[in-house]
């Protein structure tokens, strides 16, 4: 029929070619896409190339620098890991505990507080209430800077009236000691620490005595006067109402400069700091006066003599010196010891010492009994105000444990023992301590 639509009867190997076409393209497509991810997976697993890892780092360093003000160096550690803020690392105020002060961790002495009124206690006694007892408290020992003690110190020298610091290196600057030796201030005067010790039984309402003691040549105030001297425990073991300051003179070495204990004044300025120290390390601020006032023992050791002598001179306050021990330490200034010795009959005097400074002691004996003043040659008996005495000690005692073992062991422990027992020395014992002693 003319205009109808032909039918055209369907060929089944046409759609089979059709199909497989198809298929074949879906394969090539899926195999394109899966050749490039397996060869970066297989890439994974191998070291990489040290030419592509230059290449990296080149482009890292460039686009840091153009995202940074300064010009990067490179991938370091630090720019791949910053190290956390202070914020990080540290909680805030309203996060953390409560923050506390060294202060807080020192013994301090109780302070009665306010209390609520309250009926008094009746007692068989005299007392109407309960008398107040001091708390108890363990002992004191502790390193304090203060800007009066010897060092660091840019005088003069007065044996030459030359600028003590007199070498120069570059920015440093040093001494040259009596021996020719080079010392150097940041190493030598630059501490200004001062160890100071107060004992458990420590009692600032009775009468006391503040002891001030110079160490020797080659030393340091831990290692030598605590640890190796025991002064503070000789201190605390003689049971004497007494406090320990101890300067640190020339650090660990060969020198006797005096630094600021050469100065007009220096151990009067030393003392009133030191005042102010103690009384805050005691827990009790209004005892300042108190310490401002005590008398004081000075104690020298070998070079020790030399800050003892100045300080005696022109320290200031030589009135408030009650005693003047020195442990084999006369090595000169015997002008300076007689003057004291003669001008201070209320105080007293002893030198202990071996063939060393056997020579000088001698003189110093010499000098002061064309004086009239008598001197006696032993440690038998008590101390008395204008006690002179001279010991001296047999060859079998050594130079450096002499202030441990002179005439006695412990020979501070036996002078404050001995100074305790004579009430005009303005000096009590509040605590027991085992009265024997060992004899040379």
């Amino acid at each position: 029929m003319v205009g109808a639509v032909p039918k055209v009867k369907a060929d089944p190997r046409a759609d089979r070619i059709t199909a497989d076409a198809h298929g074949r393209a879906l394969r090539v497509g899926l195999i394109s896409a899966l050749v490039p991810l397996s060869l970066t997976l297989v890439q994974c697993g191998r070291a990489p190339d040290p030419a592509t890892l230059a290449a990296n780092s080149q482009a890292n360093v460039q686009v840091v620098a153009k995202t940074r003000t300064q010009v990067a160096s490179g991938d370091t550690f630090e720019d791949r890991f910053p190290a956390p803020q202070f914020k990080e690392r540290f909680p805030s105020a309203s996060e953390s505990f409560l923050q506390r002060q060294m202060s807080d961790f020192s013994p301090k002495r109780a302070v009665q507080q306010p209390q609520p009124e309250q009926a008094s206690y009746k007692v068989a006694s005299l007392e109407p209430q309960v008398p107040y007892k001091r708390p108890s408290r363990e002992d004191l020992t502790t390193l304090v800077s203060m800007k009066s003690s010897a060092f660091p110190y840019f005088g003069n020298n007065p044996a030459s009236d030359a600028p003590f610091l007199n070498i120069s290196k570059g920015d440093r600057r040093g001494h040259r000691s009596y021996s020719g030796r080079v010392y150097w201030q940041d190493e030598t005067y630059s501490d200004s620490r001062v160890l100071v010790h107060v004992p458990e039984h420590f009692d600032v309402r009775k009468p006391g005595v503040i002891v001030v003691f110079f160490h020797g040549n080659g030393a340091t105030l831990e290692r030598d006067v605590r640890d190796r001297q025991l002064v503070p425990k000789q201190i605390t073991d003689s049971g004497a109402n007494a406090v320990l300051l101890a300067p640190q003179m020339a650090v660990d070495a060969a020198d006797s400069s005096a630094g600021k204990f050469w100065q007009a004044g220096g151990l009067k300025r030393f003392m009133e700091e030191s005042a102010n120290h103690l009384a805050r390390l005691t827990g009790d601020p209004n005892s300042a006066r108190a310490f401002a006032n005590m008398p004081i023992v000075i104690v020298g050791y070998s070079g020790g003599f030399l800050p003892t002598a100045w300080s005696l001179e022109v320290g200031g306050i030589s009135d408030r010196v009650r005693g003047v021990v020195l442990l084999d330490a006369v090595y000169g200034e015997m002008d300076k010891f007689a003057s004291w010795i003669e001008n201070h009959r209320s105080g007293f005097f002893v030198s202990s010492y071996t063939r060393y400074t056997a020579r000088r002691d001698r003189e110093l004996m010499s000098m002061l009994r064309q004086k009239g003043i008598s001197v006696a040659e032993d440690m038998d008996g008590p101390l008395h105000p204008g006690s002179v005495v001279f010991v001296e000690t047999g060859d079998g005692i050594t130079h450096r444990d002499y202030v441990t073992r002179a005439w006695t062991r412990d020979p501070l422990k036996d002078v404050l023992v001995k100074m305790s027992a004579t009430p005009s020395l303005a000096l009590t014992r509040v605590a027991s301590t085992n009265p024997s002693a060992s004899s040379r």
